[in-house]
């Protein structure tokens, strides 16, 4: 992921900032006593990744069979892939079929609905996604809605009129990147649209990414979690940020959040998997969860180069 990339890290402030507001107030909302089971998910942004043959995937492993691999490895993805080409139902009920019922694809809307239309005259793709991701069954996770950087709160309207459209059982959460949402005093003209999202079900997607610290919010608007976690390259702070992500997540869930997406982006995606492995095992250890880490191939392989 290249947004919020910086080349120098020396001044980065990567502390996580307290909940928002809003964040209390769903979680006081939920409750200590949720009984529902506990579902915390953890992945990468895609699977066609060759160099991870040898490493994530067993040596000598075929693009086709990238997914098969894929899906023994992680319990979700971020399915980027369908931004930029929506599939056919059929391949999507394929790649469905590859995976446990348990698993989770969490798909990117369009970039023809959020990029080239802004979310206008949208209504025929809008039903074509949500009819093709529905093709994934009970695999299907939230579907992501990641606006450009250009789409401010001046189109706020624009915005609500389309969620408001959305079907209430159609799982859905928002990417804003646009400065000027972020805006930090108490009288945010902005916080009406936040609050929309918490009226319709829509949940927020937190980014926490080196250049972008606005963006990593703290605000939940929905019974669920939904983070996009940028490491730099195994860089000294990687692994202590995540530590922090999951002692945050821990507090959430002890609250009575049941349902978690933690996805791992680096900007060269050889290094994500190292990093989503350190996730799983702090989850493991802080939340009582039993994730099943990445096999690393090359502990099999001695002559391979190590990639944990």
């Amino acid at each position: 992921m290249e947004f919020g990339r910086l080349q120098d890290l020396g001044s980065v402030d990567f502390s996580l900032p307290p909940d928002d507001r809003m964040t209390d107030e769903l979680l006081q909302g939920l409750g200590k006593e949720n009984d529902k089971p506990l579902q915390l998910y953890v992945g990468c942004a895609r699977w066609g990744n060759k160099e991870w043959v040898g490493k994530v995937y067993p040596p000598g492993t075929k693009d086709k069979d990238f997914l098969t691999h894929y899906v023994r490895q992680f319990n979700c993805i971020e399915l980027n892939a369908m931004f930029y080409n929506l599939q056919p139902r059929s391949i999507i009920e394929k790649w469905a079929s590859l995976a446990d019922p348990l698993f989770r694809f969490c798909p990117k809307f369009s970039n023809t609905i959020s990029h080239t239309r802004q979310l206008q005259n949208t209504r025929t793709d809008t039903d074509l996604f949500i009819t093709h991701m529905k093709s994934f069954g009970q695999r299907l996770g939230p579907s992501f809605l990641q606006l450009s950087d250009n789409f401010g709160p001046d189109r706020a309207a624009i915005l609500r009129h389309y969620l408001r459209e959305l079907p209430r059982d159609f799982q859905t959460c928002v990417e804003l990147r646009h400065e000027n949402w972020f805006a930090p005093h108490s009288s945010n003209p902005y916080r009406s649209t936040w609050d929309s999202f918490r009226e319709l079900g829509i949940g927020t997607v937190i980014t926490d990414t080196a250049g972008r610290r606005d963006a990593l919010h703290m605000k939940l608007t929905a019974p669920f979690a939904f983070i996009r976690f940028v490491g730099n390259n195994l860089h000294p702070a990687d692994f202590p940020r995540i530590d922090a992500w999951v002692d945050r997540i821990k507090t959430w869930i002890d609250r009575g959040l049941r349902e978690i997406f933690f996805f791992v982006h680096s900007h060269e995606e050889i290094n994500s998997p190292p990093l989503t492995k350190h996730a799983i095992e702090q989850f493991n250890k802080k939340c009582g969860t039993s994730l099943k880490p990445p096999k690393q191939y090359s502990e099999d392989r001695p002559q391979n180069l190590t990639l944990f």
